[in-house]
């Protein structure tokens, strides 16, 4: 085999695990990103538990105020756990593709390195695999601390907001009838 053509096929078999590794490195980056984002909500939501948390408080629905907040720390706990875990399991993968493309190259002078190469491809691809799945769960998360903080603001905009104005609001967007409905009154539909 002309040494030439070798070496290029051994270096366009390194290119495949080096874009791997880029994709591996923006999904470490975003998920650093989330996890940052995740921690400033939590301390932001503390500063507002020990602000309700004081004896002399007196808001409106105070109770409900200190479950959303609870409810909203307890998911984003769980969100953290995910993003870490998905970080640890994206780094892994990076780790492990940085060796494949490594055994690729050394397949051209050891035989064994093009077992290993191929051992370490299929290792990489399942962290890559088992890190997104982690993110699917962890958005899926985070869109339910939306929705829950989205419902509570609804409850709290219709404690506070007056019967003309929720009447527009339903005039505008009948969507919202059951949210916009006040506390123990039933739609006649």
């Amino acid at each position: 085999m002309d040494p030439f053509n070798s070496g290029l096929a051994i270096l366009t078999a390194m290119i495949t695990p080096a874009v791997l590794i880029s994709a591996c490195g923006t999904l470490i980056l975003s998920t650093s990103t989330r996890l940052g984002r995740v921690v400033d909500r939590v301390r932001a939501l503390a500063e507002q538990f020990e602000m309700l948390a004081r004896p002399d408080t007196e808001l409106e629905l105070l109770e409900e105020r200190r479950a959303m907040l609870f409810n909203q720390l307890d998911k984003l706990t769980s969100r953290s756990r995910l993003l870490q875990r998905s970080m640890t399991v994206f780094y892994l993968a990076l780790g492990v593709f940085v060796s494949t493309s490594v055994s690729i190259g050394m397949s051209a002078f050891l035989a064994w390195a093009t077992a290993g190469s191929r051992w370490c491809s299929a290792f990489s691809a399942r962290f890559f695999l088992y890190g997104s799945i982690l993110l699917i769960f962890e958005q899926r998360l985070a869109l339910s601390t939306t929705f829950a903080e989205m419902d509570f603001i609804w409850r709290l905009g219709k404690h506070y907001a007056s019967d003309e104005l929720i009447e527009q609001q339903l005039q505008r967007h009948p969507q919202h009838r059951r949210s916009l409905r006040r506390h123990g009154e039933h739609d006649k539909e």
